[in-house]
């Protein structure tokens, strides 16, 4: 049997799915948000790194839809449910949604972290998944790091140490 362990690493706007013992990692959230979705039983995950509330948002032509959070969710639990997870025992966690920077004007469009979010939240709910664990908000970047085994999300915050959800 073959216990290398490698680490999947997913880009802005990417997704990508891991089995145990491969670990999965995304790092530059700011305003983005990583939706970790998993089933634990099957040491299954997946991972979405959204960088946008919603694909209305979208330019005409071919749509990435990993950038967006009403698509990137539903994608990423089909996929999922393609290679053998249970929708019933699919749970989330999430990271990221930070301010990077501040406006003086209190202009919802600006606010890009927190509505991403919010998307990603309604998103899982919409799809009947228990989000079990977040480290949201805030102003700083981070990495995230998930293992199917343990179900850990290893949380690195730029200037704030590393925690685990």
């Amino acid at each position: 049997m073959n216990d290398t362990v490698q680490i999947v690493k997913v880009g802005i706007a990417d997704m990508n799915i891991v089995t145990t013992p491969n670990l999965i990692r995304t790092s530059g959230l700011g305003s983005c948000v990583g939706v970790v979705v998993y089933d634990q039983a099957k040491e299954l995950a997946g991972l979405a790194h959204v960088m946008l509330p919603d694909s209305s948002l979208a330019k005409s032509g071919i749509m990435n839809i990993a950038k967006y959070a009403d698509t990137a969710v539903k994608e990423l639990v089909s996929r999922m449910i393609e290679l053998g997870a249970r929708s019933y025992s699919l749970k989330a966690k999430i990271a990221g949604g930070a301010q990077m920077f501040q406006f003086t004007s209190s202009n919802d469009m600006m606010r890009i972290g927190p509505r991403n979010v919010e998307a990603v939240k309604r998103e899982l709910a919409m799809l009947k998944i228990t989000l079990v664990a977040e480290d949201v908000g805030g102003s700083s970047g981070r990495t995230i790091e998930f293992d199917p085994k343990t179900c850990l999300l290893n949380i690195r915050t730029v200037n704030k140490g590393i925690r685990d959800l």
